[in-house]
Formats: C-alpha cells, sequence, structure tokens
C-alpha cells in the first residue's frame, strides 16, 4: 500500500475528507532532516503474497476483510490519542516538505510521537503522549480510576477491568464504563457488514464461522465464542481481527487495543511445526519453578500457524512490525482451548534481511557470527510465542488473573518472560533432538544479536523493555560478555544456567503476583549501560525495522 493511498485511506476511516490525500514533496532537502533521519529507520519494504491458488470467490472474500481491516486503523487511531484524528487533518492539509515529513511519521507511528524514541513528540504542540491513552477519562488520575475500579463487584468490575470497555464520565460527572460495542459502534457495525460478505462469499466452514461470529462479536461485545471458532479456523486464509493487545493501555494494561493481520496460510511451513504442538505439555511439566505453579493440564488446542501476511492494521502495524504474536489473550478460553501461534514468515524474512543480518556484523565477536541464522530466529520467535501460552496466567491460589496483578508491569515482564523462556525450551528440545543441531548451534548467539535488534525498539516498548533486562541479566551473570572490541560474545559454560534462573525469577513473580518486585527488576535492570550504548551508536546506519508496502492489495 503506497504511502499516499494509506494516509487517504486513514482519512476515509475516520469519516474525514478524502481531499487531503497526500502527496509526495516535489523538492526534497538535499541533507536529511531529523524527522528524515527518524523515517529512514524504517526500510520500505515490499511484502508480497501469491494469492493466485485461491479461487476467485475466496480472493474477493480476501478483499472484504482487507476492507473490514482498513478500519481498524481509525479505530486503533482513536484509542490511541482522543485528538488523532483532527491532528490527521491537519497534517495531511500541510503540503509543504516538513508538513509532508510529519504526515509520514505520523503514519508509521500511527500518532505524533516517535515509538522509538521514547514517544518524543515530533508534531509542535501536541503534548506528551498519554499513557492512559484514550480508554480514560483525559481530566482522570490513575489513582481515581483505580480507586473507583476497587469498588466494583461481580459483572461491573469484569466490563471495567476488562478488555473491552472504555471508562467515561456520565453527567453526574462520576465514572462509568462503556462497551466498545457503544464507544465505537459505527465503525463496528461496518465492520461486520464487511466480515458478512467475506462470510457469504467463502466456501470454507471453519472461515465462514469465525467471521460470522467476529461480527455478531462487535455488536455483543461478547468475543468468547468467536475467539473459540478462530483457534478452531481450518482455512488457506487466516484473518485476525478485533481489539487482542493491551500494550497501549499505560495504566493498566488491561484495555485491548485494535489490529489486523490478513494473511494466507503457508501449509508446508505449517506442516513442518506439527511436531511442536506435541511438546508443550512435557515443557510446562519441566518449568524451571516450584511445581505447584505449573499448569497439571494445559489447553487442549495449541494450533500454530504459518502464514504470509497480505495486510495488516491498527496495532498490527503501527512502529516495529510484529513478526509472530500468540492469541487471544482471555484466560478463559486459554484454559479451556489453549492458544494458537501464528507466525509471520514473510515479515520474518524481511527483518532478519533488512535489520538482524546488518546488525550482527556490528554488534556479535567476528568469530561468532556464522552462527547467527534465520532457522535459530524463525524457531525462537516460534518459542517465544509458545511459551506465552505457558507458565502462570493466574495467581496461585486465587482466581486473580496475572495481568491484572502485575497492572502496568505486566506487559514487559510477560515479553521478557517469553523470549528467556522461549531460549529455555530451545535447550529442552535441543536435548531431546526436537531441534536440528544447526538451530541450537546457533540459538544463542541469534538470541543475542536479535536482543539488539529490540533494544532499538526503545524502551517505551515492552519488547524492547523486556529485551534489555534480559540482557543485562545476562551480562551480570557472566552469560554474555563484552570483548575489548566492543563487540559480545556468548559464554557457552554459563549462559544456560542463567538462561533457566531468569525463568524462575520471572514466572515466580507472576504466580505469586508480585507486582513491587516486577517494579523493582523493571527499574534496576531496564538501562541501557554504556558497552550497549556504544553499539547502539554504531547502529544508527542501519535500519531499526521495515515499513511494510502491501504489494498483494490495492
Amino acid at each position: 500500500m503506497t504511502f499516499a493511498r494509506k494516509t487517504s485511506a486513514l482519512l476515509l476511516t475516520l469519516a474525514l475528507s478524502p481531499a487531503c490525500t497526500a502527496q509526495a514533496p516535489t523538492e526534497p532537502p538535499v541533507t536529511p532532516s531529523p524527522l528524515e533521519a527518524q523515517i529512514a529507520r524504517f526500510a520500505p519494504v515490499d511484502i508480497g503474497v501469491d494469492l493466485t491458488g485461491l479461487p476467485a470467490s475466496e480472493r474477493e472474500a480476501l478483499t472484504a476483510m482487507v476492507d473490514a481491516a482498513r478500519l481498524m486503523d481509525g479505530l486503533f487511531l482513536q484509542q490511541v490519542w482522543s485528538e488523532n484524528a483532527s491532528t490527521l487533518v491537519r497534517l495531511a492539509a500541510n503540503r509543504t516538505p516538513a508538513g509532508q515529513h510529519m504526515l509520514h511519521a505520523f503514519l508509521l507511528n500511527k500518532g505524533p510521537w516517535s515509538r522509538l524514541d521514547e514517544n518524543a513528540a515530533f508534531v509542535p504542540g501536541v503534548g506528551a503522549k498519554p499513557d492512559q491513552g484514550n480508554f480514560y477519562p483525559s481530566d482522570a488520575t490513575k489513582d481515581e480510576v483505580e480507586r473507583w475500579m476497587n469498588t466494583l463487584r461481580g459483572a461491573d468490575r469484569q466490563l471495567a477491568v476488562g478488555f473491552f470497555s472504555t471508562i467515561r464520565r456520565n453527567a453526574n460527572g462520576s465514572l462509568m464504563a462503556v462497551p466498545y460495542s457503544v464507544e465505537y459502534q459505527n465503525t463496528l457495525t461496518e465492520a461486520a457488514a464487511l466480515l458478512r460478505k467475506a462470510a457469504s462469499l467463502t466456501s470454507q466452514p471453519t472461515l465462514k464461522r469465525f467471521l460470522e461470529l467476529r461480527a455478531d462479536a462487535f455488536k455483543s461485545n461478547d468475543y468468547y465464542a468467536s475467539d473459540v471458532a478462530w483457534m478452531e479456523l481450518d482455512a488457506s486464509i487466516e484473518p485476525t481481527i478485533g481489539p487482542y493487545e493491551t500494550y497501549e493501555d499505560g495504566w493498566f494494561g488491561y484495555k485491548a487495543a485494535f489490529e489486523a493481520f490478513i494473511t494466507v496460510r503457508d501449509d508446508a511451513e505449517t506442516q513442518k511445526l506439527n511436531v511442536f504442538g506435541a511438546e508443550l505439555q512435557g515443557l510446562e511439566n519441566a518449568l524451571p519453578i516450584d511445581p505447584k505453579y505449573r499448569t497439571a493440564a494445559i489447553g487442549a488446542m495449541a494450533p500454530m500457524r504459518v502464514v504470509n501476511v497480505v495486510f495488516s492494521a491498527g496495532d498490527g502495524n503501527r512502529g516495529v512490525q510484529t513478526a509472530a504474536f500468540n492469541l487471544p489473550n482471555d484466560d478463559r478460553v486459554i484454559r479451556e482451548k489453549g492458544s494458537k501461534r501464528v507466525m509471520l514468515k514473510n515479515t520474518q524474512e524481511a527483518k532478519f534481511k533488512y535489520a538482524l543480518t546488518p546488525i550482527a556484523d556490528v554488534a556479535i565477536s567476528a568469530a561468532d557470527r556464522s552462527k547467527v541464522s534465520f532457522d535459530a530466529f524463525f524457531t525462537h520467535i516460534l518459542m517465544h510465542e509458545l511459551m506465552h501460552g505457558l507458565g502462570p496466567h493466574v495467581v496461585h491460589g486465587s482466581a486473580t488473573p496475572v495481568r491484572e496483578a502485575l497492572k502496568d508491569t505486566y506487559s514487559a515482564m510477560e515479553e521478557a518472560k517469553a523470549d528467556i523462556s522461549g531460549l529455555w525450551a530451545l535447550a529442552q528440545l535441543a536435548e531431546k533432538g526436537t531441534i536440528s543441531a544447526d538451530i541450537a548451534r546457533a540459538m544463542y548467539t541469534t538470541f543475542l544479536a536479535s536482543s539488539f535488534r529490540s533494544i532499538r525498539f526503545g524502551l517505551t516498548s515492552a519488547h524492547g523493555r523486556g529485551q534489555i533486562l534480559q540482557l543485562n541479566y545476562l551480562l551480570d551473570n557472566g552469560a554474555v560478555v563484552v570483548n575489548a572490541d566492543g563487540t559480545f560474545s556468548v559464554v557457552d559454560a554459563k549462559i544456560r544456567d542463567a538462561v533457566a534462573n531468569l525463568t524462575r525469577d520471572i514466572m515466580t513473580m507472576q504466580a505469586v503476583g508480585d507486582y513491587a518486585a516486577a517494579q523493582q527488576m523493571l527499574k534496576t535492570m531496564v538501562v541501557v549501560r554504556p558497552q550497549v550504548q556504544a553499539v547502539l551508536d554504531k547502529l544508527k546506519g542501519v535500519p531499526v525495522d521495515i515499513e511494510p508496502r502491501f504489494t498483494a492489495v490495492k
């Protein structure tokens, strides 16, 4: 999707004038401006998919799904900041080169703050990015909202702290919870109609069922049935659309943001992953934590899909691109059905080529660079997603979700847990011969190189915060060392124990709901040390991530 067309799509999504469509500057400056340099950190990459194998009716259904996905951009913009819509209009109307650069950066970040630069504003006059997004009243404080939530019981509390509501003030000024189906009614009604259109076109029963139930959920605000249908989806087209991740809620991590991934399944690559599904209970049983914190019987279903992205939107396409995901986040679905891991292969290939390979050439010792491989990168991402589904999900001895207990620390701690326990799991599978010797040889060094990739996402990113925590822990425990030339290396004799110990520490915090310990770990460990900064400084000419141009759709 071109830059100008992306602008127009967002404006239309927000029911704004299409006359504001951006145009490329005719005379770009010879010396890049600071904002141009920010934009250049994202390498423009064509992301395409061969759709010729799909019947005509399925391609029509896919087009309707993409049209529904475009609407998620507008919803996400509203959730990030109440003034995003008006700011987009203002930037689109500014035809100067500087204005167009601000517009480009706005579309990359889905707002006027740079996600790679601790949310520094690049549009004058917008102020600081609100931690609470637009999920809570702009005149409320975190303490006020938390005190109010603590007065609620039963269904009222579930709605207020749940994924699918905003908190607003009523006519008397008191706080109230508003279901997403009411807050975003107009856009969700339009999205539901498009999903029903797609359902009428496809001949694949499980796809039809998911689309119909997700359309129903947009109206009812009850996503359980459609989440189960998504788990059971077995079709050539693999859509993910709706409110899922909670990264934008910087106050509590409660509220889900709208996103979409419209993808096509890669059957050959998916088939290769079947072996991992049989390993999950064994990995759970072997977790390096007190046995009482392990789950005796994890969800029965753990489908894995390798897909190629046709189109992504909303929280699925802002700043750094998602390489894989593990959904749904609903603890009830996870307990009953497990969760699905989706690997975005064409996105991962682009990330490895344009970001990770050149990073390794700078950050990793020359003797170890041959140990950086795409297969190890791909397999660790898979294990990261698998491990999101393992370990504690509720505080031991209670029904309180870990997400609720750890509040604003949850996202960073959960990303760190999935990363480091994914590396622990690979070591377990290497012992059994489940993964190849080549992957076993490369996995630690590839992880180390990828650490610098994730840290560059910024310390306001849950992934970036989680990654710097892990790297500092491994440095403190001698499992990673800094060489005389400033490059980094893995210490083979120490890495395995250090990985297991950090896995234990994080999962134990989750199991007991130790919010204070999580706060302390993040406070002390989420810091960029001089040796790490020295490498980051050398990477300034290397792309941080990709800016996808979706070539399979118009």
